[in-house]
Order: structure tokens, then sequence, then C-alpha cells
């Protein structure tokens, strides 16, 4: 059952970053896990001293989490699809993200309601009802943690799970008050193409009347990690480092990009064909669409849309879907 109260907000739990998004705006974490071994941070003359990440301790140890969490403690990078069901390295950056949410847009003073966004292949199988409910068990229910030895805790009331991918179409079809957009709302009867690219994935899902074209959806591991990989052949960094070096514009991706860019234009091709053609808007998010802006876009002849925040639309879609839903539940 619903709680009437509850405070509406989407979690986009991607790879490469945890976003959050709500009434009052959005936030985003870099998905940086590393245990704290214990390890006494050192300074000295002349040279700058870093900033800790922020110390995350539950009922599953004591974490660092967010940018730079890789140089204090030990790295935890698990991208397979089983970090969805409530790993430790996914509660820590649960409880990290809604501390930094609290601290700069207020306490949450009423339990919150929130849709999660997860990759297709987190909810695609035999058992997506088994799947789903999973997730739901984790989200769900009072969470009481230490950030930076502070006490803090939240309650989340009700869970609904979603793919990332449909949270892309409505983002593009909703308003910020969970209704549709006029001129747009004639795509949620007709063919519309979505693209996410994230950290870890290329998702791709296709929606004609309301309803998802299977053999158009897939996922495939081609997301920016792929690129990160092309970049550090010798393995000599984490891809929580490679992907701070790449965000602060340290790395030189002029011979790895087009490698990725022929990449992730053949998933398109596998999935889609020239399909595309029929679409009425093929619609791109992501981090990874920024790094291809000077390309992806123009593959699709002007059917292409990329929203005004590509980076935080996966959230905020899952946000106005919860506003959505909400309102018609009460019709």
């Amino acid at each position: 059952m619903e709680t009437s109260n509850a405070i509406p907000l989407g979690i986009d739990a991607g790879n490469g970053a945890f976003k959050i998004f709500g009434s009052a705006g959005g936030l985003e974490l870099v998905s940086q896990v590393a245990v704290n071994d214990g390890q006494r941070a050192v300074s000295t003359l002349g040279l700058r001293k870093q900033k800790a990440p922020l110390r995350i301790t539950n009922g599953h140890g004591s974490f660092y989490v967010g940018a730079g969490a890789h140089d204090y403690g030990r790295p935890v990078e698990n991208l397979d699809v089983d970090r969805f069901n409530g790993t430790p390295e996914m509660k820590a950056l649960l409880h990290g993200s809604l501390t930094r949410y609290q601290e700069r847009y207020g306490i949450f003073e009423s339990p919150l309601s929130v849709v999660a966004g997860v990759t297709t292949e987190a909810i695609t199988s035999d058992s997506v009802d088994q799947n789903s409910e999973t997730i739901r068990q984790w989200i769900r229910g009072n969470h009481m943690w230490n950030a930076d030895n502070q006490p803090q805790k939240v309650e989340i009331a009700n869970v609904k799970v979603a793919s990332q991918a449909s949270a892309e179409l409505f983002d593009y079809l909703l308003d910020n008050e969970g209704r549709f957009v006029q001129e747009r709302k004639g795509a949620f009867s007709g063919e519309v193409g979505t693209i996410s690219i994230g950290f870890g994935t290329v998702e791709l899902m296709v929606v004609r009347n309301r309803t998802i074209v299977q053999r158009f959806t897939s996922g495939s591991a081609s997301g920016v990690r792929r690129l990160l990989e092309i970049l550090d052949g010798g393995h000599l960094y984490s891809l929580g480092e490679l992907d701070m070096q790449l965000r602060a514009g340290q790395l030189n991706t002029r011979e790895a990009l087009p490698i990725w860019e022929r990449e992730v234009s053949g998933v398109i091709e596998k999935a889609w064909g020239r399909s595309w053609k029929r679409f009425a808007a093929v619609l791109i998010v992501g981090g990874g669409s920024i790094l291809l802006k000077d390309f992806l876009p123009y593959r699709f002849n002007g059917k292409a849309f990329m929203p005004d925040d590509p980076v935080m639309a996966i959230a905020r879609g899952l946000y106005k879907l919860s506003l959505f839903q909400n309102q018609r539940g009460k019709q």
C-alpha cells in the first residue's frame, strides 16, 4: 500500500554515477566505492592536501564513496548485474547519495517513495518479477548509517522498479509536474527509440503504442568503460581512477574515441538496422552521449533528441514517472 505523504524520488543507480532527482532538483555522486582499511591520510609540506571523500559506515563496514574514493581505500569495482540486488558497495552509494542530497536540499521530514532505475539486463529474465522484488526489498525500509561519524537515517516506504531506458522516454514525454508535454504526447502512441549510453552499458529500447517492442530492445556492455579499457591497455589504473581523469579532461581520447564510436554504432546497427528511419524520434541520454555528441545525433538524420541534461535525464524521468503514476492512481 502506498504511503500518502511519501516524498517522490527518482534514483538512477548508474555504474558511473549514482543520481537522485526530486522536487528540489538533482544530485550526482560519482559511483566510486573503496573499503576503508584504516589507512591514515598523509600530508607534507609543499604538497597540496586532498580533502577526504565521504566516509560511510553501515552494517556492512566502513567505506569511502564518491570522487577520489579509490585514492583513499581499497577499490571495489563490481559492475555486474548482481550489484542491483543490494551489494555492500551499492548500499554504501545509496547512503552516500542520500547524505549529499540532504546536505544540499534539506532533511527528508517524511518517508520516501522511490522509483529506481536499473539496466534492462537486471530486470529481463524468466524470473523478472523475482528480480524486481529483490531490488525493492533491499531499498525499502528504514536505513541507518553514519556519514563522517554523523548518524543518518531515512525511511523508504515505497519502491517501484523501472528500466533506465523507459525513464528516458518519460523524461521526454512529461513535464516537471508529471503531465504530458502536449506537443510530444502523440509519441506515446507512436514509435520512439531510446538510447542510453552509461558507464557500463549501452541500453536500447523501442516503444510502440505504449508497448515495448521486444526485438528492438537490448543492452550491451559497450558503455564508457569500453573507452577507458581501450585507453588503458596495460591495466595500470582502476576504472574509477580513469573515470576521474576523463572527467577532468586529463585523458587523450583522440585515437581511442573513434574506435569506441564505431563499437557503439555497431551495437545500434545490430539491434535496429535501418528500422530507426520509421521512428518518430530517437532519444539519446547518459554520460557517454556527451562524449559522442558530435557523432551520434547526426546518425539519425534529424530524428535525434538530446535533453538539456543528458546525465540527469534518467533520474529526472524516474521522478516524473512517479508523479505520473500518482496522478493516475488518484483518477
